[in-house]
């Protein structure tokens, strides 16, 4: 009877120290690469719903991780896609101002150029998303609701690729955990034990933007993809598509047309000469401004709801980078009109 209780002590011990070197771990890893985690806020252009046309700014909060020593930075495109401006504060304190290089809205993947970069700054190490499997232990470092460099831990709780494609047809990939994320934790780095990132929190599949038990991340593989073997630009553009009653409604004098719906300052799409909409209703229960530009036409081709067209323009843009020699056509006060960037 002694033995057996001499045998279960041991065996408590073992856990104990087993339990106790996962948390020393975890612990001496987030040291490690929190210092490459940064907080990221915008401003935004946008219209009061209380005073309809009053134009406000507004402002935004998330995460990334600076990952080269020439000032790159990712982050989710929601974070950052439609930002007039950007700021990235370091764990430390320091801050610097950036600009968006590129962004994948569908894939929620961006990349930023730092304007500086402070010395003896930890750069974040990009991991192999292809090499993690479920159950796997990852953690998540980010600024949810505001609150900079909070740590949680969970395990991989499914692989999941998505039967669409971002921008450039690559397929789009998220990782499923259930590591607390919540605002303002987006953009931020999920690494792997071995302290690389394998996701970029997303928060495009939770319906509340807060956690709801899972969470999700775009896998790094896509993101390095998109972002750094592809070409690929940031248009600073939100459209809608209208068609049917509501493009008649609106007296587009077409079948279909893309409203836009917001332009960041200084943006490709606002050297265009974009007009962003400025009065919010709502059609089903979705919000949506009205009042801008309605695009009709991009580089001779009208817009449709035939998606194999729509792809054809989305591509002619993408192939231009900057949008420049790229021609629309808008419907602006009820005229037509060519904006164009051409030399």
């Amino acid at each position: 009877m002694k033995k057996t209780w001499v045998y279960i002590g041991l065996v408590l011990a073992l856990v104990g120290l087993s339990a106790d070197a996962e948390a020393r771990s975890v612990s001496s890893l987030f040291k490690q690469v929190s210092p490459s985690v940064v907080v990221i806020q915008v401003v935004e252009s946008g219209y009061s719903e209380e005073s309809p046309g009053e134009k406000i700014a507004k402002g935004g909060l998330g995460s990334g991780f600076v990952f080269s020593e020439d000032g790159l930075v990712m982050t989710a495109s929601h974070v950052v896609h439609l930002a007039d401006a950007v700021k990235v504060t370091f764990m430390d304190g320091t801050y610097a101002t950036a600009r968006v290089v590129s962004s994948s809205p569908l894939a929620d993947v961006a990349l930023l150029q730092l304007d500086s970069l402070p010395p003896n700054v930890v750069l974040a190490k990009l991991g192999d998303s292809d090499r993690v499997e479920v159950g796997d232990q990852v953690f998540v470092v980010g600024a949810p609701y505001g609150i900079t460099h909070t740590l949680t831990v969970g395990h991989v709780s499914g692989m999941r690729k998505s039967e669409n494609t971002s921008d450039q047809f690559v397929p789009l990939e998220f990782i499923q955990t259930d590591a607390a994320v919540n605002q303002g934790n987006s953009g931020g780095p999920m690494f792997n034990m071995g302290g690389e990132v394998v996701g970029i929190v997303s928060s495009i599949l939770s319906q509340s933007g807060g956690f709801e038990g899972i969470g999700f991340a775009a896998s790094i593989n896509v993101a390095k993809e998109l972002l750094l073997k592809q070409k690929s630009f940031w248009t600073g553009l939100e459209v809608f598509l209208v068609a049917g009653e509501l493009a008649k409604a609106l007296n587009i004098p077409q079948e279909a047309g893309l409203l836009v719906q917001r332009v960041a300052r200084n943006s490709p799409a606002d050297r265009v000469g974009l007009r962003a909409g400025k009065i919010p209703i709502k059609i089903q229960e979705r919000g949506i401004l009205i009042g801008g530009d309605v695009v009709l036409d991009v580089q001779g081709m009208r817009i449709t709801t035939d998606i194999d067209q729509l792809r054809m323009i989305r591509d002619k843009v993408l192939s231009t980078p900057g949008l420049e020699e790229i021609e629309f056509k808008v419907l602006r006060d009820g005229k037509i009109e060519t904006l164009c960037l051409c030399k």
